[in-house]
């Protein structure tokens, strides 16, 4: 065996393409989709399986996975690909459940598939904010991360927490401010900061409302 040496060149370990990431993340997208199907059927993860927070924060891991950018065409690209993945997460999901003999319809009048919309646009700006190099845009995807999940956390625990219990719910509000701290922190300028504490709270009211309103 040849040692290594200061002067030794390493071999540069090559880029994954780009094919590889996008189906990486549409099998993740179904992969999520299945286990949130078993997970349900969980004890102790029955509540977080069959919450809408955690299904957004995948989307987001996995547009990130997928190297999604901005710009003119980068941005509308990643907006429609988080619909995507999100629709496939209800499609592994579907399957999964069918399978288990739990019968799922899947239907573009479904609530949840129709909300997958809206909430894929978001995660898909999410995700290509969140690498920007301009702290207000930074901030601005950490504030709406922690909005997301704070305002669900409320919601839960303001409708349902009879039946399901107010720990996941609790748990879902702090990892939501931990969030929204981190984009505070990662702001980097006072301007910045301001916008990632302004999305997370006026984001969370705005996600309270919606589900109050439509629930």
């Amino acid at each position: 065996m040849t040692p290594i040496t200061a002067s030794s060149s390493v071999p540069a370990v090559p880029a994954v393409p780009a094919a590889a990431r996008v189906s990486m993340a549409f099998g993740g997208a179904l992969l999520a989709g299945v286990l949130t199907s078993y997970g349900q059927g969980v004890t102790g993860l029955s509540s977080v399986a069959n919450s809408a927070g955690p299904w957004f924060i995948v989307a987001v891991a996995l547009l990130l996975v997928m190297r999604v950018r901005g710009g003119r065409v980068g941005l509308p690209v990643a907006m429609v690909t988080g619909i995507v993945l999100l629709e496939l997460l209800h499609v592994g999901y579907w399957a999964a459940s069918n399978l288990r003999g739990f019968p799922d319809v899947l239907s573009i009048t479904s609530f949840w598939v129709l909300m997958g919309f809206p909430a894929g646009v978001l995660a898909g700006a999410v995700a290509v904010a969140v690498r920007s190099r301009d702290g207000r845009w930074r901030g601005a995807a950490f504030g709406v991360t922690a909005a997301v999940l704070v305002g669900e956390g409320i919601r839960c625990l303001l409708q349902v927490a009879e039946t399901t219990g107010v720990a996941t719910w609790i748990v879902e509000i702090v990892v939501g401010a931990g969030v929204l701290l981190v984009g505070v922190v990662l702001a980097r300028t006072p301007v910045g900061r301001v916008v990632a504490l302004g999305c997370g709270v006026l984001g969370t009211v705005g996600v309270l409302g919606a589900y109050v309103l439509l629930s």
